[in-house]
């Protein structure tokens, strides 16, 4: 049977299986692993408009109209000669040559024909890797919506927006929710709420005497003014900024200059700074205008923010680490994006490009951190001067340890047979480190960053800092704008990326920061993945209210403290906790906010309420950990740093305690707290049975207990009298006749075993581990 022309033709150029297998083995592995990161159809743009990722591309070429690979001639072929270094302009791959082997692999291809499997063009293959009008169609990425609240005809939910939006979902739901809370469980919610403490006794009794209709209003803003309240909120923002003493490398070196800026933050949240310029010094403070010296060192304190991003390692190789950590608590925390997962390829759920990762990745490496470090040179290397008139100093000394360390890593003057000039001069380098270390104590300094030479990031193909595909410019995120550092901008663009982040026609802030506070106000966010609003994150439950808390939030100056207020005072948050099987059946997860969920003390909360009661609680604020003087340790991964909780814990608020990366403080890891190497977004709230443990056996309960019951013991004469006060400290209200009776049968069987004031200890113990003690409704 004789075969069509055409079909005899097709045979004849099919590939011999050997050939392709060739292609399979030597050459497809190679062109993926170093060429793929420029010049893939999955790329936006490839590098000089060439695509090396079919057969068809690769033929016809790139922009300059040159055929990369020509069948059967290797010297016309443009890929080999850039591969073979001939070519009079060209050089490729970026970085690290190919060895000669692979070379040699590309020629012979070439000369047998260049078989080529791949088929589909690069103009079918190339299109855009989103649909961008269709992505910006998503929720998150609208702009602000005014929606009327709607007119609801229950007046007690019908005196503000915020209660008119929920109550108009709850009637549509057919949902009645529960009464209003009684006036002591309000008082009890707000102080905890916002202060992270109990009332005092006097407290309560002022509150509960006040009968005006502006008594709420006024408990809030008294506890808003108290200082209690900066400790409380700021620990808020340093769960979601991931907030350490240590540097989390192998060796998790100490920061002993972190406190500066865990104190900054409490101070700014205090002092209601408007959360713009909070975000905004944070992220460049070091570069923005400063009105005075208390301002220059604020905002110079604030990018310790930068600084705290999570170390992997003790060398440069490993930094490309520390800004992916940079980038990922970023965006988390102020845009709700996951954007770290676009660092080894296109985001795939959200419209995040590789090239939009590399492009804030340019923007932190044209930055200088600080390093806590183990090499010498490193230990002053990123610092900032504390004082302006210590800046000078501090330069001299930087430039002086680098010149020495130098000499001494280099070691030509370490052997004593090395001649006379080398091993005087490094000899000479060994004292000027060490006369340098010495300094140390004398200069006030503050961890953290700085400009440092301004450079585009080339992108990482698969994350792999050792192949480089092609450099992406610095700038901001697409689907918000795409807006781009200017070729002549001097500088690394932090100022600018916090203009974007904080420009009120990004969408995005202002709705994840107002979702955080409603989060930590409610136990449950309108959108509840507070670190995630794209498309694997939740929808809102109240989109129109969403937006109105953030507008307002943006009318009023981006003040948290009037946010604060707007939110306690409605009608959905003085709500009674407790149950409606009705409501359960309509509603499981309260997401109509029905009723107010009752929750568990956060870690802190619980150390603070019981140092409180106890009478131990040292109210002034915590200032640097008493870490050994710097020259006189040095850390590795088989020796890494670990606090001594006998030296570092006091009696200071929580917030104040030592937070190690490695090694979290036992008693808060325990009772849930944060994760200092991740944006903590919500603290969980588990169960378990070494808690209880805890609480019948740990040191720092006894203590409490005790202290707790010599208060009671010397204030009140009676038994009565004292278990009313214990009653009154440790709940805010009197104990039943019942409770009462319970108290004294305990006491006088226990006092006839053990003395009185080891009674009192363990009967109080048991008050401290209470639910009523532990839980708030």
């Amino acid at each position: 049977m004789r075969l069509p022309l055409l079909l005899l033709t097709a045979v004849a150029v099919l590939p011999a299986a050997e050939d392709l297998e060739f292609f399979e083995t030597k050459i497809r592995p190679v062109l993926a692993a170093r060429c793929y990161g420029c010049h893939s159809a999955k790329l936006q743009q490839a590098e000089g408009g060439l695509y090396l990722d079919s057969l068809e591309a690769t033929r016809k070429g790139g922009r300059s109209g040159v055929p990369a690979v020509v069948p059967g001639k290797p010297q016309d072929s443009l890929l080999i000669k850039v591969i073979q270094g001939t070519h009079k302009d060209l050089k490729m791959p970026p970085g690290k040559p190919l060895p000669k082997e692979q070379v040699a692999d590309f020629v012979a291809w070439v000369e047998m024909g260049a078989p080529d499997p791949r088929t589909g063009g690069a103009v079918a293959a190339a299109k855009p890797a989103y649909d961008w009008e269709k992505e910006k169609q998503h929720w998150a990425y609208q702009p602000l919506r005014a929606v009327p609240a709607p007119a609801v005809a229950d007046p007690a939910w019908n005196r503000n927006p915020i209660d008119r939006f929920l109550k108009a979902k709850l009637d549509e739901k057919q949902i009645r929710p529960l009464p209003r809370a009684n006036k002591l469980t309000l008082l009890r919610r707000a102080t905890y709420d916002l202060t992270g403490l109990p009332p005092t006794p006097e407290q309560t009794a002022a509150f509960l005497k006040d009968t005006s209709p502006q008594a709420f209003e006024k408990l809030i803003d008294r506890l808003l003014a108290s200082p209690a309240y900066g400790e409380h909120w700021g620990r808020h923002w340093l769960d979601v900024v991931r907030y350490a003493d240590t540097a989390g490398d192998a060796s998790d070196y100490p920061v002993p200059e972190m406190f500066r800026f865990r104190n900054y933050v409490i101070r700014s949240l205090q002092q209601d700074k408007p959360f713009n310029e909070f975000l905004r010094e944070q992220l460049a403070g070091d570069i923005l205008p400063h009105q005075n010296e208390e301002d220059r060192r604020d905002k110079l304190i604030a990018t310790g923010y930068l600084a705290n991003a999570r170390r992997f390692g003790q060398t440069e190789g490993e930094f490309y680490l520390t800004i992916d950590d940079t980038i990922d608590n970023l965006s988390k925390a102020t845009l709700g994006l996951t954007v770290g997962c676009a660092r080894c390829h296109d985001h795939k759920f959200d419209p995040i490009p590789t090239a939009d990762y590399y492009a804030l990745f340019g923007i932190f490496k044209s930055s200088k951190y600080a390093w806590a470090g183990l090499e010498h040179h490193q230990y002053l290397d990123g610092f900032a001067a504390l004082d302006k008139k210590d800046e000078e100093r501090l330069r001299k000394q930087q430039e002086r340890m680098v010149k020495a360390y130098r000499i001494v890593k280099k070691g030509d003057g370490k052997d004593p047979k090395a001649p006379t000039d080398q091993r005087l001069a490094f000899l000479e380098a060994q004292a000027d480190l060490l006369q340098i270390r010495s300094s140390w104590p004398d200069l006030p300094m503050v961890y953290a960053v700085s400009e440092a030479t301004p450079v585009n990031s080339k992108i990482m193909v698969k994350g792999d800092p050792g192949t480089l595909g092609p450099e992406s410019p610095r700038g901001f995120l697409t689907v918000l704008g795409g807006q781009k550092v200017p070729a002549g901008h001097k500088g690394s663009g932090r100022d600018l990326l916090a203009g974007w982040i904080t420009d009120p026609a990004n969408p995005l802030t202002a709705r994840v920061l107002v979702n955080r506070v409603w989060t930590w106000h409610f136990g449950r966010g309108i959108v509840n993945t507070p670190n995630d609003f794209g498309t694997r994150g939740e929808k809102p439950t109240h989109p129109e209210l969403l937006d109105h808390l953030a507008a307002d939030f943006l009318a009023n100056g981006w003040s948290l403290k009037k946010l604060h207020k707007q939110i306690l005072l409605t009608r959905a948050w003085q709500g009674a906790s407790g149950h409606s099987e009705a409501n359960a059946v309509k509603d499981s997860k309260n997401e109509t906010y029905w009723r107010y969920d009752r929750r568990r003390l956060t870690a802190e909360e619980v150390r603070d309420s019981m140092l409180l009661a106890s009478g131990n609680l040292d109210p002034v604020p915590g200032g640097p950990h008493p870490f050994a003087p710097r020259a006189s340790y040095v850390q590795t991964q088989h020796k890494p740093f670990v606090a001594d909780p006998a030296a570092f814990d006091h009696n200071k608020r929580s917030v104040y305690l030592f937070q190690q990366r490695f090694k979290p403080h036992a008693y808060l890891d325990l009772f849930d707290g944060a994760d200092s190497n991740a944006a903590t977004a919500v603290r969980v709230s588990n169960n378990t049975a070494t808690q209880a443990l805890y609480l019948m056996n740990n040191e720092f309960v006894q203590k409490q207990a005790d202290a707790l019951a010599v208060r009671v013991g010397m204030a009140e004469p009676t038994t009565a009298g004292r278990v009313r006060l214990a009653y009154q400290l440790l709940f805010h209200r009197a104990p039943t006749p019942a409770e009462q009776q319970m108290a004294a049968q305990f006491l006088a069987q226990t006092t006839g075993q053990v003395e009185a004031r080891a009674a009192w200890t363990s009967y109080l113990r048991v008050l401290l581990s209470s639910n009523e003690f532990f839980f708030v409704d």
